[in-house]
């Protein structure tokens, strides 16, 4: 296909555009502008707050749609065909603006992005997902729902993309022995259970790889980032929980790895730039070339492997027990965390204190039958309520400590 043999711009809805992944995806766009390869009419961007840059934004792509969750934000917007605000704007975007084949990708932080996946998909659009928490917490409403409208479900993830690339030659679920997914170990990888117990906030967020929102970047820390993605890879490649493993690779190259039942090991490998998996996801079923910086095999040098010390690192074992409990327990993981991580980080709790929590709401909060999207929202309101509980009963015994955030005796 020659440039001028484009085919008609495909339309896109980025939710989240102002997170570090929606502004690499409109990166990538723009680099897609000029290959030979259709191009995105973006119709619609979303964001929670930062309306000043989603104006920007709306206006270097001239999208047609743009909301914010934060009503308080929605100012800047103004002179917008069509702008929507409060916590359901980006729902109400994807209503108005999605069509048939449209894509819409996923970017927003959080079990936020639930709702207006599921209308994305009712509307009939692939879905590009950077969210791992909509298939953690609702998995299996999604799946389903995609499998009936026959819509992609295309994943975003570093090592999601790695394991989709990897089974790419469409390989029967019966021939895989497993698949690998890499962690670089987070800003903690060797830490002893003492010195997570003094762990501050600005060191969690210190992440020696990547360059992500906090809240990803505590997740990294407390290795949950794995636990979800875990959960994810069930759900994306219909695998057992037996089948699913993690392998801390600090130098970040190898992203995912899938070894079939003869012992042969495909792996996908490339430098740490959400760029490249952004940009599969865009041009899948096709590859064109990309934005980011190519490996450099002379300068490469070593590469290191070593299991996850799940002694300090509990969060993967929650996964597991998520995945064989099925029903409302991701969304009790999800919803639990995503408080917890929060409480982190404004140093009202420890940083072991994190994975504690979501331990100890799984085991005060019994799973229920996921049905509808009542369901999930309950046990999310149960299981926040209970962290907040727990929070405060903390509080109550002794102040707190502000140089590492533990409640002091």
């Amino acid at each position: 296909m020659t440039a001028s043999a484009k085919a008609k711009p495909r339309r896109l809805i980025l939710l989240g555009s102002t997170g570090s992944i929606g502004v690499s995806t409109l990166e990538v766009i723009e680099h897609l502008r000029d290959r030979a390869f259709p191009t995105f009419e973006v119709v619609g961007l979303a964001a929670g707050a930062r309306s000043g840059l989603l104006a920007e934004q709306v206006g270097r792509v001239g999208a047609r749609h743009a909301a914010v969750a934060d009503p308080a934000q929605a100012e800047p917007l103004n002179g917008i065909e069509h702008v929507y605000a409060g916590p359901q704007a980006a729902t109400h975007l994807v209503e108005a603006a999605a069509e048939p084949g449209d894509l819409v990708v996923a970017a927003m932080v959080g079990s936020a992005g639930l709702e207006p996946v599921l209308t994305a998909i009712d509307r009939g659009c692939d879905v590009a997902l950077a969210n791992k928490e909509t298939l953690v917490a609702a998995g299996s409403l999604v799946v389903p729902a995609a499998r009936e409208k026959g819509v992609a479900l295309l994943p975003i993830d570093s090592e999601h993309s790695a394991i989709f690339q990897c089974l790419r030659s469409g390989r029967s679920a019966d021939e895989i022995g497993r698949i690998i997914l890499t962690a670089s170990g987070g800003p903690f990888r060797g830490w002893t259970k003492q010195q997570l117990d003094r762990a501050t906030v600005d060191q969690a967020l210190n992440h020696p790889t990547w360059d992500m929102g906090p809240k990803i970047t505590i997740d990294s820390a407390t290795l949950m980032n794995k636990a979800l993605e875990i959960i994810e890879a069930h759900w994306l490649f219909d695998l057992p929980a037996e089948k699913i493993e993690v392998l801390v690779h600090p130098q970040s190259l190898i992203h995912g790895m899938v070894e079939f039942v003869d012992g042969s090991v495909v792996a996908q490998l490339g430098p740490p730039d959400m760029r490249t998996p952004i940009q599969f996801a865009l041009t899948w079923p096709n590859r064109l070339e990309g934005c980011s910086r190519t490996m450099n095999w002379q300068e490469l040098g070593s590469m290191d492997f070593e299991p996850v010390d799940e002694e300090c690192f509990g969060a993967l074992a929650l996964a597991r027990r998520v995945i064989e409990v099925q029903g409302t327990a991701g969304a009790i993981l999800n919803a639990a965390n995503e408080a917890a991580v929060a409480a982190f980080l404004d140093r009202r709790i420890a940083f072991p204190d994190i994975t504690n929590l979501v331990r100890e709401a799984m085991d005060a909060i019994a799973p229920a039958p996921i049905r509808s999207l009542q369901d999930m929202r309950q046990a999310d309101r149960a299981a926040r309520g209970f962290v907040a509980e727990r929070i405060m009963s903390r509080s109550a015994s002794g102040p707190v400590d502000r140089v590492a955030g533990r409640t002091s005796p």
